[in-house]
């Protein structure tokens, strides 16, 4: 999905065309085995595990998916829903610019992706991240 200026929605100022790659939401869970257990009867399986957040898709897939998070491991505030871009820097320009609260500067963190968190109108927060 391509995000274009011309068709902007009100309040965003227009800027360059990007690239959005997947849209996940993020589930936050107090019992992860619990949680797992659940969506397996759904026909969903782990596609990555870092232990505080395990994505699930599909099996023999990578997508859809559905995140599952008891905490994050580098921000002080837990996303809402993760939107992978094809240009993060350029996000966070576009983001910043537009006078949105950063709850989580942008940086490159361990697991291999480049991210920062941004804060939308209605108070949820968004993971921008790009991987590296």
């Amino acid at each position: 999905m391509t995000v274009f200026a011309n068709r902007r929605p009100r309040g965003v100022p227009y800027g360059r065309a990007m690239d959005i790659r997947r849209i996940v939401p993020d589930l936050h869970t107090s019992d992860p085995e619990r949680a797992r257990a659940f969506y397996a009867g759904l026909g969903l399986a782990p596609v990555m595990d870092h232990g505080w957040v395990v994505a699930l898709a599909p099996p023999g897939a990578t997508s859809p998916q559905l995140m599952l998070m008891t905490r994050d491991a580098s921000a002080a505030v837990d996303p809402d829903v993760s939107i992978e871009v094809s240009d993060v820097d350029a996000a966070y320009a576009a983001m910043t610019q537009a006078g949105a609260p950063v709850v989580h500067e942008i940086r490159d963190e361990p697991w291999g992706v480049r991210r920062f968190f941004v804060r939308d109108p209605d108070g949820h927060v968004v993971n921008v991240l790009g991987h590296r």
